[in-house]
């Protein structure tokens, strides 16, 4: 069923109950039992993170447009094995801790912004082999992985959650395997002003969704404590205001 957003505001109450993007998640549509997300593993204070990274893509970034009035902060990006950049996050809202809401009852509300370089089919950089061309899948998958990073159901013990992260991960890989499947809704919403069409899904730890945009690029998006009915997007211009 589509889902026409109609209202716009900063942070809203959480549509359901309920980083940080994978390094080595590369362009290519996810591959099974993947890794675990770098930013997962070593996140970085916002304090010490810089642009530069994001200055190295030869695409542009998305993040919340300017009806969202709150936070917004720098994560990290993803590389190629060439070091080019493939994708990378912007946060908006409160910076989420590894032990949020879900163990914690904190009431942390953030939406993470994935960018993905849109990619054709290319050889490896070792010449060995071909790439995957990226889509909204890979956008998705990075998405749903970059939720997980910062969820961790309560009364669950800490030499427990590596085993809990690489089944969830493996889920949300093939959850974004499957876009059309029953998992997903449609939700419109604007990307540059413009109504455009994502997958939608919904949990116990919050919301993913993903979508492609005109500029061609493929954008998801993850959150908790902020309604995804309510949200759009648009090109980052500065990414001073992040810093």
């Amino acid at each position: 069923m589509e889902t026409t957003s109609s209202s716009r505001v900063g942070v809203q109450p959480a549509e359901a109950p309920a980083p940080a993007a994978p390094a080595e998640a590369a362009a290519a549509t996810p591959q099974p039992a993947p890794a675990q997300p770098q930013d997962a593993a070593a996140p970085v204070p916002a304090a010490r993170r810089t642009a530069d990274g994001y200055l190295r893509a030869d695409f542009p970034w998305y993040g919340l447009d300017g009806a969202f009035t709150g936070p917004r902060w720098l994560m990290q990006v993803g590389t190629g094995a060439d070091g080019t950049v493939e994708h990378g996050s912007t946060g908006h809202g409160d910076e989420p801790s590894a032990r949020g809401e879900l163990a914690t009852g904190e009431k942390e509300r953030f939406a993470v912004v994935v960018t993905v370089a849109s990619n054709p089919l290319r050889r490896s950089s070792d010449g060995t082999g071909v790439l995957e061309a990226t889509s909204v899948s890979s956008a998705a998958w990075l998405a749903g992985s970059g939720l997980l990073a910062y969820s961790w159901p309560g009364q669950m013990d800490h030499t427990l959650r590596d085993d809990w992260l690489d089944q969830q991960t493996e889920a949300a890989w093939e959850l974004a395997d499957d876009l059309d499947g029953e998992d997903w809704s449609t939700l419109s919403l604007p990307v540059d002003g413009e109504p455009t069409p994502f997958h939608y899904r919904e949990s116990e730890f919050g919301w993913v969704l993903a979508g492609s945009t005109r500029g061609g690029v493929h954008v998801g998006a993850y959150g908790r404590g902020m309604s995804a009915y309510g949200l759009g997007f648009s090109v980052i211009t500065d990414l001073a205001a992040y810093e």
